[in-house]
């Protein structure tokens, strides 16, 4: 009997592991903040900050769920527009940053004050709105498409195809990195452009590119440092004071324990102090800054020992790890190319965040993500999930076509 081949639209199918894991990062995410309550300012609210983050992982919860709707075509379509959109909100924003250096006295523009002096946030009466958050992940989106058609037009890999793909993806990177910078978020910056690095190294560039741009990375390192010990004053002169003074609280956190180097000092004294179990949810034992945010991290370490940072840094390697099977295992390029630029931004944000502090890298301000306080990091995230989402399903469910 001669058999027909069948076309049957098979329905889309729920990652359930993948599911599994962003829920266990929502709720190790809400115990992290609850153990951080006795250790914030009296003039915030823990259990307002709490709701605040159920809020916004229930929100980021059900976008996720919109996006694997649609699917990334959809997605894909507009991502341009709300790159502009996001553009201009930056502009905005530094525009209100000049025009309070100019007219003094508390003159902002309307829901761009700054807040520890930086002007990167919308405020609004219900939340606050960080544009760089999505710009991150829409970058990702934009350039892990150019990659993809640069690579499909070109017929051999070589230097100046490398530059052309250079400047293709400067061209979208160059105006918001610009622009975050000026704020100042010189953390965001660091996080895009290593992200970028990420995807440029997946995408088939020459490996001398690397021994280049490592062996200048390298340079300007140690002729930082070389000035720093030896031409500090010759150094300020090009750098923000408040940026040096992060580079002194690193190198020197005991003798600044009190002023600039507080915060790397509480946190190593809470994480040296608690061994194993901790202190468990006892009130003050070392005041933490930022408990919920940058030190979040420091916060859990405090209360629940090794065994909660341990937990943690579990949390995190399956996210990671999980991921990077999705990408592996989908076929598509440009889906390879975004998994690795989400990847890049994840594992470097942990490594910043976890480095900070222990004390192995400076502090910048980077947020631990999906367990530190912070709704426009989660929704961000959660957006570029949705579609992760969507790769992962069609990457493994049955054929559309069938025999009868």
């Amino acid at each position: 009997m001669k058999r027909s081949l069948k076309y049957t639209k098979q329905p889309n199918r729920i990652d359930f592991g993948f599911l599994a894991i962003l829920l266990g990062m929502m709720l190790t995410s809400l115990i992290s903040i609850f153990t951080s309550f006795n250790l914030m300012s009296q003039s915030l609210s823990g259990t307002s900050i709490m709701i605040q983050q159920l809020v916004w992982y229930a929100f980021s919860f059900f976008i996720m769920g919109m996006i694997m709707f649609f699917g990334n075509d959809t997605v894909m379509k507009y991502v341009k527009f709300v790159y502009f959109f996001l553009i201009g909100c930056l502009i905005y924003l530094l525009l209100s940053k000049y025009m309070e250096a100019f007219l003094g006295n508390g003159r902002h523009l309307p829901l761009a004050d700054d807040i520890n002096g930086a002007y990167s946030w919308f405020q609004f009466p219900f939340a606050s709105f960080q544009p760089s958050e999505f710009m991150k992940i829409v970058l990702i989106l934009i350039c892990s498409d150019i990659i993809d058609q640069h690579n499909s037009n070109r017929s051999m890999v070589t230097y100046m195809s490398d530059i052309e793909l250079f400047k293709k993806i400067l061209i979208w990177a160059g105006p918001p990195l610009l622009l975050i910078l000026l704020q100042p978020d010189t953390g965001v910056c660091l996080i895009i452009g290593i992200t970028l690095l990420v995807m440029l190294m997946c995408s088939g560039i020459k490996k001398q590119w690397f021994l280049i741009g490592g062996g200048i990375v390298l340079a300007a390192v140690l002729f930082f440092f070389y000035l720093y010990f030896f031409q500090y004053e010759l150094l300020t002169r090009y750098i923000q004071g408040y940026q040096l003074s992060r580079i002194t609280a690193w190198i020197y956190p005991e003798e600044n324990m009190l002023g600039i180097g507080n915060q790397l000092y509480t946190a190593l004294l809470s994480l040296g102090s608690a061994g194993i179990s901790g202190f468990g949810l006892q009130p003050d034992v070392v005041a933490i800054p930022e408990a919920h945010t940058d030190f979040i991290f420091a916060a859990v370490g405090q209360s629940f020992g090794l065994i909660g940072t341990t937990f943690i840094l579990i949390m995190c390697l399956l996210l990671d790890l999980y991921i990077l099977r999705i990408g592996i295992n989908t076929s598509i390029m440009s889906e390879k190319y975004m998994i690795s630029g989400v990847l890049g931004i994840l594992v470097y944000q942990q490594i910043q965040n976890l480095g900070m502090i222990c004390g192995l890298l400076p502090i910048t301000g980077i947020t631990l993500p999906l367990i530190s306080y912070g709704g426009s990091s989660i929704l961000s995230y959660f957006i570029i999930f949705g579609m992760i989402m969507n790769i992962s399903s069609h990457a493994k469910k049955y054929s559309d076509f069938t025999y009868s």
